[in-house]
Parts: structure tokens; sequence; C-alpha cells
């Protein structure tokens, strides 16, 4: 398919040539998810404990993830705003490049034993995240009502495989870091090098022709498009709908998921249980994330959505009900991580498909933008209300921001969503 420089196609597809190129997108997005994750992993696994090490003070230990999504924050919107005006593929790639010198960055800091230097290197590493997040959106520039949410879920899905690889790299990142000379704890950070440098290389060179200037230039040139379901009227009632069910979701999913170590370890759980806790949360967060993009599809986004918050009140009510108890504890996590999945799949299914192409892109990014502040001040929040009011009681304050999200649910439905244009809602 002839394409410029930048990736964009010369000339009109046909639809024959579009599905492939979307197929093929969805294959490249997938690996890169999978690349991206590899690295977050490994990132994240050591960030809170050589934050602590640098610092001399386990109580900044945290600064590590905080600066992590802040930097995701900060180049969330950047990044969607290069997106609109040179394609996905440049942005995704400038993302990884950002995250690689924040690697390095990073390294530095170990080696001269700098806290602030550390912080700045985690920042630019939050711009991997941003880019990990917004192939999610590239997944769904090219796809069509019937199957848009699908082909999300199925990016998202790729997630689980980096992020299990990702901190089971940590042990031999050691052993070969300490066979180079590396500052202790920055081994690991060798895969984190390698697979980001993967990841730029395949966005670059395998993201073509671009999904977001091909579906750009359909619709600035078929019209009869927006039947099929590639091209979409503007709606931003909706969008603006489905940027807070994103962003209600990770918040609540980001509060109780954070102060869950804390208090299993107060209740006399052992750090196995609390590994064999989280790993299940981050399963259910990602692992079933197909069958919600099907469900999307097929029963349409807003009924999607709430079926999230249906899960996530279920979690919050399990939480505080059974919070004095490991399994009651672990259950509310694994409900929380399919609500957070039902949610974000389908929100970000409704958020492309009500937001023209022209405007798409920036509020794909201020939607992460708002989704990793939310997250991040739920965080925040949240440790002062376990220390105020236990689990139980974070877990019923939680439950006000999913009684909100269902509230005002029917701004979504006032649109056309994918179950409209095929008559099935």
């Amino acid at each position: 398919m002839p394409e410029t420089p930048s990736g964009e196609v010369s000339w009109q597809p046909s639809d024959e040539q579009v599905r492939a190129t979307q197929q093929r997108s969805i294959t490249v997005l997938s690996t890169g998810q999978v690349l991206g994750g590899i690295a977050f992993g490994a990132t994240i696994s050591l960030g809170a404990v050589l934050a602590a090490e640098i610092a001399g003070d386990d109580s900044l230990s945290g600064l590590a993830t905080a600066f992590v999504t802040l930097g995701a924050a900060g180049t969330a919107v950047p990044l969607a705003a290069l997106a609109a005006r040179r394609g996905r593929r440049l942005a995704l790639a400038s993302g990884m490049v950002i995250a690689l010198l924040g690697v390095g960055v990073v390294i530095l800091a170990a080696a001269i034993a700098s806290f602030p230097v550390l912080l700045i290197g985690f920042a630019l590493i939050g711009a991997g995240q941003a880019a990990n997040l917004q192939s999610r959106f590239a997944a769904a520039d090219l796809a069509d009502d019937r199957s848009r949410a699908r082909d999300l879920s199925i990016v998202v899905w790729a997630t689980t495989i980096g992020a299990v690889l990702g901190p089971n790299l940590v042990g031999p990142g050691t052993v070969l870091g300490d066979m180079l000379g590396m500052p202790a704890l920055t081994g690991p950070y060798l895969f984190t090098v390698a697979a980001q440098v993967l990841a730029v290389a395949l966005y670059f060179f395998a993201l073509r022709p671009d999904p977001l200037l091909l579906a750009q230039r359909i619709a600035a040139h078929h019209e009869s498009r927006r039947t099929a379901g590639i091209a979409h009227e503007d709606r931003p009632r909706a969008a603006r709908f489905a940027i807070i069910a994103i962003a209600g979701a990770h918040g609540v999913m980001v509060a109780v998921m954070a102060m869950t170590p804390v208090h299993l370890l107060h209740h006399g759980a052992t750090l196995t249980i609390v590994g064999l806790t989280i790993s299940l949360h981050i399963a259910g967060m990602y692992a079933l994330a197909p069958v919600f993009g099907i469900l999307a599809d097929k029963l349409g986004r807003v009924t999607t959505i709430l079926i999230g918050q249906a899960l996530l009140a279920a979690s919050l009510a399990v939480a505080a009900v059974f919070a004095e108890s490991n399994l009651g504890v672990t259950i509310a996590l694994i409900l929380l991580g399919l609500g957070w999945s039902a949610a974000t799949v389908a929100g970000a299914a409704l958020l492309t498909e009500m937001s023209s192409e022209k405007l798409r892109p920036r509020r794909q990014g201020r939607s992460d933008l708002v989704m990793n502040l939310v997250g991040a001040s739920g965080a925040i929040a949240a440790g002062f209300l376990l220390g105020w009011i236990g689990y139980g009681g974070l877990a019923l304050v939680s439950l006000a921001v999913v009684v909100v999200v269902v509230v005002i649910s029917p701004f979504g439905r006032a649109a056309r969503s994918a179950a409209v244009v095929s008559g099935q809602e």
C-alpha cells in the first residue's frame, strides 16, 4: 500500500486493504505491549526498593511509582498531540525513547546515589507507560463498530504476558548486572533497555501504514464510511462520560489495590499471600479483557461499563464485609480487577467512536491524563483513609465513585453506540 515517509497512505485503500492493515496493526501493537510490559514490570519491581535504598528512608519508597504515574500523566497529552499531527507510529516510538532515556537516568542516579535524579528518571520512564496506554486506542483507529472493543481488548490482554515476565527477570538481571559491575539493584534494567529498544524499532518500522493517519484519510474522503462504523460524528457528551467512567474505575482500583498489601501485612498475612493476592488481581485486570471486549461489541459499550460498575461494587462490598479475612480480600481484589477491565475496555471503545477523527487523539490523551491523575490522587487519599477509617471504610467511601458513574450513565446511552448501530440496544 503506497505511503509517504511519515507512514501516511497516499491513496485510498479498499475495504480488504483496510481490514488487512487493521490485523497487522493489532499484531504489532500486541507485540509492543508485551515488550512494554516486560520493561515496565522490571522497572516497577525494583523501583520502590531502589528509592528506599538511595533515600535511606522506607517511607519515601512509594515515590517511585508516584513519579512514574505523574510522568505518564504529563506525557499523555503531548504524545496524543504528536499522534494527531504525525501518527501513532512516531508517537508510540517517541514515548518509548523517552522512557529509554529515563532508564539511563535511573542507572546514573543509582551510581551517584542521588534521590532527586532518581525521581526524574522515573518520571521519564512514565512516558513509556503513557505509550502503552495509547496503544489500546491505536488498536481502535481502523476497527469498525462491530469489532472495536474486541480489537482494543486484545492489545490490553497482551499486557498480561509482559506483566508476568517482567518481575521474573529481576533475578537473572541482578546476576547479569553484578557480572558487568553495574550499580546495585540496576542489573534488571538491562532487560528493560533491551525490551524498549525492540519496542521502538517495532513501532517505528512495522506500524505501517499508520492506523490513525489512514483512519483520518478515510474519514476525510469517504463520508460513506460512517455507515461502516469507521468514521463517526462527534458526540462530546458521550465522550465525556467515557472519560469519567475510565477515570472512576481506575481511581477506585488504584486506591483499594495500593492499600491492600499494607492492610494484609498488618493483619498477619505473609509476603507470599500478599504476592498471590496482587498476582490474581493483575490477572483479573488483563486476562479476561477479550471477554469484556466481546461483550461490549455484542451488548453495547454502556451496558458493559455498567457490568464493570457492578463488579466494582461487589468487590467493594466484599472488601468492606470481609476486611479481616485474607480469602475475602483476595476475592475482592479479583473482582476489582475484573471491574476495572470491563469499564476501561468498554470506556475506551466508547470514547473512540464518540469522537470525530480530528478530535479523537486529543480526547484520548486527555482521558489518559485524567485517569493517571485520578489514580495518583486516589492512592494518596487512600493512605489517609486507611489510617482514619480502616480498609472496610476505604472500600465504602470508594463506592461513591461507582454510584456517580452509574447515575450519569444515561449520558453515554444518549449517543449512538455500537449496539445501537447494529440494532441491539
